[in-house]
C-alpha cells in the first residue's frame, strides 16, 4: 500500500518520464512537431486533465505553477552558465530552454503537494517558519550565486540538519509511520537522481562534458537534497494549511494503532 501510494503521488513526474523515453524510442528528425514540443504539450494536456478529473486541486496546481516558475528561471541561468544543455531544436522555448522542462521541477512540487495529502503527512515539531524560509532563499540563491561566490553549500547541508534535525514525518498507510524529515529528503534525493539519469540517457538534456552513456555526478544527490527543501517550503506558502500547524498524532497506548487524529488545516 507505501508503494501504490508513493506511485500515486508522483504520478505526474511518472507519466512525464514515461513521455520522454517513449518519445525517445519512436521520434523522428524530420516529423513536423518537434520532440520537446510535444513533450510540453503533453505536460500541459496532463495538468489539465489532473484537474479536470479532480486528481489535483487548484492549491497542488498553483504548486505546479511556482515550481514552473522558479524552474524556469534557474534553467535560463544554469544554461546560459555552460551547466546544462538541451541539445534538440524546440518551437516552444525561452532561450536555450525548452518550456516542458519547468514542468521536470514542477512535478517535484506536484510529488510533495500529493504525499501530504494522500499520507495525511504531519511534521512534528515544525520548525519556525521564518527560518525554513530564510533557508529555502539562501539555497536557491546559492544556487546562482556559487557561479560567482565561494560556494556555501557545506553550511546549507548543516543548515537543514539544524533546522529540520528534530523533525519527523508522521504518515498514515494502514496506521500511523513516521520517518526524520532530514533522512526522508535524502532518500527522496536518490530517486530523483535516479530519474535524472534518465533524462541524461535518452539525451534529454545533457551537463557538460557528459556523454548519453555517463552517470550524473553522485554531487547531484546534494543538489537535489537542497533543492527539495526549496520546494518544501513552496508547497507550505502554496498551500500553507496542509503543513503548518500539524500535530503529533495521539497515541492511545502501546498494543493499539495510533488514534485518528483530528485534521488540521
Amino acid at each position: 500500500m507505501f508503494t501504490l501510494k508513493m506511485g500515486w503521488s508522483a504520478l505526474f513526474g511518472g507519466l512525464l518520464l514515461i513521455a520522454i523515453l517513449a518519445t525517445k524510442a519512436v521520434w523522428q528528425p524530420d516529423w513536423a512537431l518537434q520532440r520537446y514540443d510535444a513533450l510540453f504539450l503533453f505536460a500541459v494536456s496532463l495538468q489539465v486533465l489532473f484537474l479536470a478529473l479532480r486528481m489535483e486541486s487548484w492549491a497542488e496546481a498553483r504548486v505546479i505553477l511556482l515550481f514552473h516558475l522558479t524552474g524556469t528561471a534557474m534553467e535560463l541561468f544554469k544554461t546560459a552558465a555552460g551547466s546544462w544543455a538541451y541539445p534538440e531544436p524546440a518551437f516552444f522555448r525561452i532561450m536555450g530552454v525548452p518550456m516542458f522542462s519547468g514542468f521536470m521541477y514542477a512535478s517535484v512540487g506536484s510529488f510533495i503537494a500529493r504525499a501530504i495529502r494522500n499520507f495525511d503527512m504531519r511534521y512534528v515539531p515544525y520548525p519556525p517558519f521564518g527560518l525554513t524560509v530564510l533557508l529555502a532563499v539562501a539555497i536557491y540563491v546559492n544556487f546562482f550565486a556559487h557561479h560567482f561566490l565561494p560556494d556555501i553549500r557545506w553550511l546549507l547541508f548543516a543548515g537543514t540538519v539544524l533546522v529540520y534535525g528534530r523533525t519527523s514525518i508522521w504518515f498514515r498507510v494502514s496506521r500511523w509511520y513516521r520517518m526524520p524529515m532530514v533522512l526522508s529528503a535524502f532518500l527522496a534525493s536518490l530517486f530523483l537522481w535516479i530519474a535524472e539519469n534518465i533524462g541524461t540517457r535518452t539525451g534529454t538534456w545533457l551537463y557538460a562534458g557528459q556523454h548519453e552513456a555517463q552517470l550524473v555526478s553522485f554531487a547531484k544527490i546534494g543538489s537535489w537534497y537542497l533543492l527539495l527543501y526549496v520546494s518544501f517550503v513552496t508547497v507550505t506558502l502554496a498551500a500553507p494549511g496542509a503543513v503548518i500547524g500539524a500535530r503529533r498524532p495521539e497515541i492511545r497506548d502501546a498494543a493499539n494503532p495510533i488514534a485518528e487524529p483530528q485534521r488540521q488545516g
